[in-house]
């Protein structure tokens, strides 16, 4: 192995998220991670793009669809039933499947994604919006939550080739 010197020198403390998703269920590991990791000691950056930056907005309104999630199983009737993909394009069945969700998720004392957020504001994550992304679904930096950076893929790229984690969700 050969020792990194300089300013390529790589912390082992740093960590980078790229978020590219935000519906509820993708919101969890991103926010799960990067809170987890800070409170661990580590420097985190999350990279928010494309569908993922919503997930800055001052107002989240999160939804889950089963649609195409052969993975997303529900506890039901003792039971951990899939919801086949014909149900699931039924109109309604997102706002249904959304509210389960939610009320599992409270029910089980998991943290909201709003709490997730606060948590990682208050952890000193340090929260980049894409520049791009933002420019193309025409959000403005006061459509979003205080305290994130606006930057681009160069600012990104320039974190994640420092860190020591760099992970992609």
């Amino acid at each position: 192995m050969s020792e990194e010197t300089g300013g390529n020198a790589i912390n082992p403390n740093t960590m980078s998220i790229i978020v590219t998703k935000g519906s509820l269920d993708w919101a969890y590991p991103p926010f799960i991670l990067s809170t987890t990791a800070a409170a661990m000691g580590l420097d985190v950056t999350m990279f928010f793009t494309f569908y993922g930056l919503p997930l800055l907005l001052k107002k989240l309104d999160l939804n889950v669809t089963p649609l195409g999630n052969a993975a997303m199983k529900m506890p039901m009737m003792g039971k951990h039933m899939v919801m086949p993909n014909i149900v699931a394009a039924i109109p309604g069945v997102d706002a249904m499947a959304t509210k389960m969700m939610k009320n599992m998720i409270k029910n089980k004392g998991v943290a909201s994604i709003d709490e997730l957020r606060d948590l990682a504001v208050e952890a000193d994550v340090r929260l980049i919006g894409c520049q791009m992304t933002m420019d193309l679904f025409e959000y403005k930096h006061e459509d979003m939550i205080d305290g994130i950076e606006i930057g681009g893929a160069a600012t990104y790229i320039e974190v994640a080739t420092q860190s020591h984690i760099n992970l992609f969700i």
